[in-house]
């Protein structure tokens, strides 16, 4: 097994190469930034590539896990970048099955869903994305899954929920709150009566692997499958670090257009051999040991 990684220099990206590498897999990245530890490394700007044949020809892998995407903070909702991805991916996944590629996996994202039905199962709950971001990568699933069919190479698409860890954007929940107690930022308020589906960033790496080392083909959610309130998450948050819970709790609202419940079923991924290695609690331990940015 050769695997073709894409995003190898991102948040989810690095363990998932880390992962690749325990396990013995031989990986080359590909992408504008080489990732460290060091592999065979092909420089290319994924969006500006107009032929993906020579890439893929180069790399001569016989899996493909694309995590690559635009995920800049704030921004990546609504951005008209989603479109480029979509057509991007498509065009990747083509030449790689054209190739003689064996497996794709693809990074997909719990907001494909309709987020108003709370649980989310990958054979019932419906698609109903409610941004463009959501709907790029639908579009992309769509697409992906279309090209393997034809050339009969099976496509696993793996739905992150709310992933966290060392190496995440700062502004993002867990970090903000990490800096709130470690008193170097201002509380903030948070929807502190809703249950959220978090999953420490390694756990997500081992179940993108799961998928490509066992021939998966379908959707698949990449989630821990057990709520927890927001609440929680900042009283756990504050204890780990000594701190008062009461300055962000206080500023607790609820926000309108967010739903009370966003979870995912994980039972398909389990039946593949995967589980999540580690608790909310201990996740949270590590982050704090490895450091949050």
């Amino acid at each position: 097994m050769r695997v073709l990684l894409t995003g190898a220099s991102g948040f989810i990206g690095r363990y998932a190469l880390k992962t690749l590498q325990h396990r013995g897999i031989e990986v080359v990245a590909v992408g504008r930034a080489r990732p460290q530890p060091y592999v065979p490394f092909i420089e290319a700007d994924l969006l500006s590539t107009t032929d993906f044949n020579p890439l893929v020809q180069q790399a001569q892998a016989t899996h493909l896990l694309h995590l690559a995407w635009y995920t800049e903070h704030g921004k990546y909702w609504t951005s008209s970048l989603n479109l480029r991805w979509a057509e991007a991916t498509s065009r990747l996944v083509e030449a790689f099955c054209a190739a003689g590629g064996q497996q794709v996996v693809i990074a997909g994202t719990c907001a494909e869903y309709d987020w108003a039905h709370g649980y989310c199962r990958e054979d019932s709950t419906p698609l109903n994305p409610a941004t463009l971001y959501g709907t790029a990568k639908d579009a992309a699933r769509r697409l992906a899954m279309a090209v393997c069919a034809q050339h009969q190479v099976p496509c696993a698409w793996g739905r992150i929920f709310l992933p966290y860890g060392q190496g995440e954007y700062v502004g993002r929940l867990i970090p903000s709150l990490v800096q709130v107690f470690r008193g170097v930022g201002s509380p903030f308020g948070v929807n502190a009566t809703a249950y959220r589906d978090f999953l420490h960033v390694s756990d997500v790496a081992e179940g993108f692997v799961q998928l490509l080392t066992t021939g998966a083909s379908g959707a698949y959610n990449i989630c821990s499958g057990e709520p927890v309130r927001l609440a929680e998450v900042v009283k756990t948050l504050a204890g780990l670090l000594g701190a008062n819970p009461a300055p962000v709790l206080a500023l607790a609202t609820e926000r309108l257009g967010e739903p009370p419940l966003l979870v995912g079923e994980n039972r398909k991924l389990k039946a593949l051999g995967w589980h999540p290695a580690l608790t909310l609690v201990q996740s949270l331990e590590r982050t704090l040991h490895e450091g949050t940015p």
